[in-house]
């Protein structure tokens, strides 16, 4: 073995690190995913409200199909930025006018009559805001006469404090693009008709202008909402200078956002509680059956983050110094093993989104007793906590204080599930 002299070895301590175990640039490369992938949402919200505004202004089967695609296709950068959740408290703030989930969709418009009605929870939940221009809310009367955003996200949203009472976001607009699934764990998604927006004597399910205008005003305030969003990300941002702010915090905002996703949010309430219950009503996309999506491109967007690179709507790609690097610098066996874990768990991801593109759709998977869509979904769940467990030691090897991940009774305490 060659030694180093002393005037060698103390050069080579003495050096700076290397590009790649610089914090602030590490920050950085996160803070410029988060604005590409907030600006894709937006993008691509805005490319779903040009096909709204033509399905409202013609409906039609074309019309209909063009603005469901738009709708997926937006979903799919917005679900890689949920990794920005649970670490940062602006996007958490925020996330619930974009994404909240699930909904009591009698609130909004006509359901079908196995729905039921008021409950106990939710005195709201067959409001149907759609056919009724004027209603009471916690005691005041409401002119709903103009279906408006301001209507929607002042007065609708979580009315009476009820988490359930969704009025805005991805997920009303789903709702009213597709209706309701009613077919269970059987195949098909929401069969809304395209004559539901028509006018005269062609509307079905009655008061088609108002729906059209709840729709066009729910996704006036999506583009909005992703608006003020993409702009926290951006220089001089209040997002990103919180983050740039303090890099030990940064990193902590970090390895929360990829722990608390992977762990209690996705493996364990959008993904284990569902095989539970065998609901086909815990599906995050539940309407439009597009839940294998959103799974696959939560689990890309951790391993975006971590991996410092992000691939933009238009195949550009976003990318710099990672947080693998950083934690490599550390301990390489630690990074070894968390990318290793991260690309199983895609993987897995990838085997329950191309076996939903092949027919066997989410709420399918769902059923009692369907042993292969148990095994679908578990072995993701099973690679998501698998790789929350890496997260973990990477904590530990960046000297990061512990963390506390979001958990979920699912995994954590599954007899609760059923009190």
């Amino acid at each position: 073995m060659k030694l180093l002299s002393a005037t060698a070895l103390a050069t080579t301590l003495l050096a700076p690190l290397p590009a790649f175990a610089d914090k602030a640039a590490v920050l950085n490369t996160y803070a410029d995913i988060a604005a590409a992938g907030y600006e894709d949402s937006l993008v691509t919200a805005k490319a779903l409200q040009a096909a709204v505004d033509a399905l409202v202004a013609d409906p039609s089967d074309e019309t209909l199909a063009a603005a469901k695609e738009s709708w997926i296709t937006a979903r799919a950068p917005y679900q890689q930025t949920e990794v920005f959740r649970f670490g940062n408290a602006i996007v958490d703030d925020w996330e619930g006018k974009v994404n909240a989930w699930p909904l009591d969709e009698g609130l909004i418009d006509y359901v079908d009559s196995s729905y039921g009605g008021a409950t106990d929870e939710n005195e709201y939940a067959a409001l149907n805001v759609i056919a009724n221009e004027t209603f009471s809310l916690s005691g005041t009367e409401i002119d709903a006469t103009n279906i408006t955003p301001e209507l929607l996200a002042e007065t609708l949203h979580e009315a009476d404090e009820v988490e359930s009472n969704v009025a805005t976001g991805y997920h009303a607009i789903e709702f009213l693009l597709w209706g309701q699934d009613l077919n269970g764990h059987g195949a098909g998604a929401g069969a809304r008709p395209a004559t539901d927006f028509a006018t005269g004597d062609a509307c079905t399910g009655g008061n088609c202008d108002r729906r059209g205008e709840y729709l066009k005003a729910a996704t006036e305030l999506l583009v909005s909402d992703l608006e003020w969003m993409a702009a926290q990300w951006q220089d001089n941002g209040a997002a990103r200078e919180t983050v740039l702010s303090d890099e030990n915090a940064g990193l902590d905002a970090i390895l929360t956002g990829m722990g608390s996703l992977s762990y209690g949010e996705q493996a364990g309430e959008r993904m284990k509680l569902g095989v539970m219950l065998n609901d086909p009503e815990e599906e995050h996309d539940c309407f439009s059956d597009n839940t294998h999506n959103s799974h696959y491109y939560d689990g890309l967007g951790v391993q975006n983050v971590y991996l410092g690179s992000y691939t933009r709507v238009d195949g550009s790609v976003v990318s710099g110094p990672s947080l693998s690097e950083l934690v490599a610098a550390a301990d390489a066996e630690v990074d070894s093993a968390l990318k290793a874990d991260l690309e199983a768990t895609m993987a897995e991801l990838g085997e329950l989104k191309e076996a939903a593109e092949g027919g066997f759709a989410y709420d399918q998977m769902l059923e009692r007793g369907n042993e292969k869509g148990e095994e679908l979904i578990m072995s993701a769940v099973d690679a998501l906590v698998k790789q929350t467990k890496s997260i973990e030691r990477a904590v530990t090897a960046l000297g990061i204080d512990a963390i506390d991940f979001e958990g979920s009774d699912s995994l954590d305490n599954p007899d609760a599930v059923f009190e």
